[in-house]
């Protein structure tokens, strides 16, 4: 978090520099009238202008692509990504129909496992109606046998009365033979029931077998489906894994994107401000400092010809931008001062104390305009950064760095120095103590890892300027230095 914010902060602060340059460079071609290109004057300070609307959302884009890999793939590899998530939803839907139909085999698997169960279970009632009728048959045949006995016992009883009555011999003799035909016929009737009894026997043992073997193969086709399932699961929980991850990212990049615009359109904003300006159509920015000073009162009622003093260089100040090129500028009270805000602040510094006071510009103004707004700031003139005061470090090695991260890293480390001033509330830029070249030369000519410290040159106090010293340090000691 603290990374993106200085990050921020360093896109801002390198935009600041470069379009205070830009600035600077477009009012001394304009006022020396330089002319490049064989283009005229004017045209000259819009080209530069153009020049430095482009450097600064250069600059800005090549920090967020260099410092976010995630942003740069999001930017140039969206497509890709988009194209993937795509191929991933068709091969879900794929996926998810392919396990429709597995379930539907596993459904008509199971519904053949019970009618194979059914199947099973009418030849067992068939092989106990046989059983049942195998027992009455033997229920039979017990009863055949006991009545031979009771025939045999007859004709015993007629063998005795044989001498007695042969009449009654003869009916013996028939009735055995009758007995012997009825017992010939039930066994040839009980031979053909277990013949019939081994067949039935050998058929539903088949239908068991077969049964048992169609169950088995349901049942390692129903197995093969679950782990068919069990796999197409897991493939869809990966997918909608990567699906999610995906989703996520495309999220991120959106947000990264929306970002992108906007600052886009913030640049576009402050390049369209920039050109009003080039182009004559804007004399005074929002913010701009119209007049500062420091001040102190240590008499009774000099406080109010003081914030008069500084009220009236604001107005001499407005009246030279709002002027045209070519006309004298006047004495018109332009500046709206009204008695409330000259007694705020005589309050604010009629307490013998010292201040820095600084006019604003309320708004964008014109040329031509006659009633501007401002708001002043007061604060305390008091030391903000002792002699010698570290306000920025970094560390530099030539064995791993180009000429170009080289440089980087020095500017980067007095955007720092230039971001702690202004917080600071220091009303002055920053200054380079010595020379800034050598010091980058020497550097270069370096061969071993050095550590470099931004440090203020003197005692500083709020009103400025902030000198800032550039050493290298090893080991603890100072090499060299601006």
């Amino acid at each position: 978090m603290a990374t993106g914010y200085i990050l921020i902060i360093a896109i801002l602060l390198l935009g600041g520099v470069i379009a205070t340059v830009g600035d600077r460079i477009g009012t001394r071609v304009g006022k020396a009238r330089l002319s490049l290109f064989k283009l005229r004057p004017k045209n000259t300070a819009v080209l530069v202008t153009i020049f430095t609307g482009s450097l600064i959302s250069a600059s800005t884009l090549g920090i967020l692509f260099a410092a976010d890999e995630g942003l740069r793939k999001g930017v140039f590899e969206l497509e890709d990504i988009q194209k993937d998530l795509r191929n991933k939803r068709e091969q879900l839907k794929i996926a998810e129909t392919q396990k429709s139909e597995a379930e539907e085999r596993l459904n008509q698997a199971k519904k053949e496992q019970s009618q194979a169960q059914e199947d099973l279970q009418k030849t067992n009632l068939s092989l106990r109606a046989v059983n049942a009728k195998q027992k009455a048959t033997q229920a039979q045949l017990n009863r055949t046998i006991a009545k031979e006995a009771k025939t045999q016992t007859r004709l015993q009883r007629s063998q005795k009365r044989l001498g007695q009555v042969v009449t009654q011999y003869q009916q013996a003799i028939d009735e055995l033979q009758s007995v012997e035909n009825q017992r010939q016929v039930l066994k040839g009737a009980v031979e053909q029931l277990k013949i019939e009894r081994e067949r039935l026997y050998a058929e539903a043992k088949k239908a068991i077998d077969e049964a048992k073997t169609a169950i088995d193969k349901r049942d390692r086709q129903i197995a093969q489906l679950d782990q068919l399932i069990q796999k197409r699961n897991r493939e869809i929980k990966e997918r909608e894994i990567i699906i999610a991850k995906r989703e996520s990212l495309l999220k991120e990049l959106g947000k990264q994107q929306k970002y992108l615009e906007q600052e886009v359109a913030r640049l576009e904003k402050y390049y369209q401000s920039y050109r009003d300006l080039r182009l004559g159509k804007l004399a005074i920015v929002r913010g701009q400092v119209l007049a500062s000073g420091v001040v102190q009162v240590n008499q009774p009622g000099a406080a109010r010809q003081v914030v008069i003093k500084i009220l009236q260089e604001a107005n001499r100040n407005v009246n030279i931008e709002l002027t045209e090129p070519s006309a004298n500028p006047g004495n018109a009270e332009i500046l709206r001062v009204t008695q409330e805000r000259v007694e705020q602040l005589v309050k604010q510094i009629n307490d013998g104390r010292e201040y820095v006071v600084r006019i604003f510009s309320a708004g964008n103004y014109v040329r031509g305009e006659d009633q501007i707004e401002f708001f002043a700031d007061v604060t305390r003139n008091q030391l903000v950064f002792s002699s010698g005061e570290v306000l920025a470090s970094s560390s530099a090695d030539m064995k791993t760095m180009t000429s170009y991260q080289l440089r980087q890293r020095l500017d980067l480390l007095i955007s720092a120095s230039q971001f702690r001033a202004r917080n600071a509330g220091i009303v002055e830029s920053v200054q380079i103590d010595g020379t800034f070249l050598r010091f980058f030369s020497q550097l270069q000519q370096s061969t071993t890892p050095l550590e470099i410290k931004a440090i203020a040159a003197d005692n500083t106090y709020t009103v400025g300027p902030l000198r800032v010293k550039l050493i290298a340090i090893l080991d603890g000691k100072v090499v060299f230095s601006t």
